[in-house]
């Protein structure tokens, strides 16, 4: 596939993707939606902001002349993906979703799985328990109201939403580290991990911490992706479409 390639997201498979893409002397540029301040950066141009909806990114696709867009966004963005499947086929330009693995538990894990962060919040409402919290800091509204729980907010940057009464905000940034991990739930002497199954390595060790410890998980889970697309799970079947 020639011409110049859009890759979406901030992802780390985006970022390795436009590692390879570059290596191999494609013309690349990444988009970022800017919600994380001082974001990792992949290397090669970068644009970082929104497009204006459907109708802005049909228009910088055939502004930028775009020959192909590969969707490396985070397994739960889905206003983005959403946003990219219609502006490519508007635009009749190749559209590819790159999306890491879901996570899936071991024999030894308790999950509960939920369908959202809405019925996450419902699992939590009324527990006397100690939570440590890692959906990020755009969903944390939903535990606003439950004041019989505490938490352990863990985002990359300050959550804007209302928090709930009774809570404590830790920033960082992974990957993280098991024996971190660990500790962290022991220390704050963590019940119940409330996480959403975002996939891959870089915030694994959370689960595997949370079976050793016999930590309860409440895993919501991913929304659908659109139907009728291409998904692969790699930067390298990601690279394989673009050149083939």
């Amino acid at each position: 596939m020639s011409g110049r390639v859009l890759i979406l997201g901030g992802t780390g498979e985006a970022r390795d993707l436009a590692a390879r893409a570059q290596a191999a002397g494609m013309d690349v540029i990444s988009s970022l939606a800017g919600r994380v301040r001082d974001p990792r950066l992949p290397v090669g141009e970068v644009r970082i902001g929104g497009f204006g909806g459907v109708d802005g990114l049909r228009t910088w696709i055939g502004d930028n002349m775009i020959h192909a867009v590969v969707d490396a966004t985070h397994p739960f963005a889905t206003r983005i993906t959403g946003n990219a499947v219609a502006a490519t086929s508007a635009t009749d330009v190749p559209f590819l979703r790159l999306r890491r693995p879901p996570w899936t538990p071991d024999p030894a894990d308790d999950w509960s799985c939920v369908p959202d962060i809405a019925a996450a919040a419902d699992e939590i409402a009324g527990r006397r328990a100690r939570v440590l919290l890692t959906t990020g800091r755009q969903d944390v509204g939903a535990f606003a109201g439950i004041d019989s729980a505490w938490f352990l907010i863990r985002v990359v940057d300050p959550p804007e939403a209302s928090l709930p009464p009774h809570h404590q905000i830790l920033r960082s940034r992974g990957p993280y580290h098991l024996d971190d991990e660990r500790n962290l739930l022991r220390d704050n002497r963590i019940d119940v991990l409330v996480t959403k199954n975002s996939g891959g390595g870089l915030t694994h060790s959370k689960l595997v911490a949370a079976r050793e410890l016999g930590v309860e998980v409440i895993m919501v889970e991913r929304p659908p992706e659109p139907p009728g697309i291409r998904v692969v799970s790699n930067a390298a079947q990601a690279m394989s479409w673009l050149t083939s």
